[in-house]
């Protein structure tokens, strides 16, 4: 007998649990649910709103990867959105929402990075990763654990010229921040297992 979630591909997973509709109450609660980073550009992209939320884990243990879903006006024209993920290693967060069935990122890291933000206040390297066709993901490393950009359409990708700086929603810091909210996010989609609210 076991309490874990099972992949039919992956063996035990952590259970998903996404809200598309997100409220301030829900993004003042949901770090302290986090064992990893919950992160958010701050201050906002201009033009761009938090439209959703997901936390991969269980109750016992605290989420072990996180998502922050934002919209927002695509660089090139047309509406842009962009998922942030931070999660442990061998969660899978990531790379589902990149598009691909990897649990972790493959050896990306061995070549110089294609683009850089600062995340908790540290410059850091994120490197062009496995998609499918219709984004663009880029994967590194902040805090400890895998952090995600997951960005449709693929032009999107222009948001990381500028300068990004990420910050962990956990920190006391940011405590009560007020982000812009949003229409509910279609990206954070319907996957098998994934618990909507």
């Amino acid at each position: 007998m076991s309490s874990d979630w099972v992949c039919e591909r992956h063996g035990a997973v952590q259970p998903v649990r996404r809200w598309t509709r997100t409220t301030a109450e829900l993004l003042a609660q949901a770090p302290a649910r986090a064992a990893v980073p919950l992160w958010a550009p701050l201050p906002v992209l201009p033009g761009w709103s938090v439209t959703g939320l997901a936390l991969a884990g269980d109750e016992r243990s605290g989420a072990r990867g996180t998502v922050l879903a934002l919209s927002g006006p695509c660089p090139l024209g047309g509406p842009g959105d962009m998922l942030l993920i931070a999660e442990e290693p061998g969660v899978g967060l990531g790379a589902r929402y990149a598009g691909v069935d990897d649990l972790d990122p493959s050896s990306v890291l061995q070549r110089p990075p294609d683009a850089k933000v600062e995340a908790a206040g540290h410059p850091t390297a994120l490197w062009r990763t496995d998609s499918a066709a219709d984004r663009v993901a880029f994967v590194g490393e902040a805090l400890g654990v895998w952090l995600y950009a997951v960005l449709w359409p693929p032009a999107s990708e222009l948001l990381l010229i500028e300068q990004v700086e990420l910050h962990d929603l956990r920190d006391a810091t940011h405590v009560g921040e007020v982000l812009p909210l949003g229409a509910p996010s279609t990206r954070l989609g319907a996957e098998t297992g994934v618990e909507r609210n």
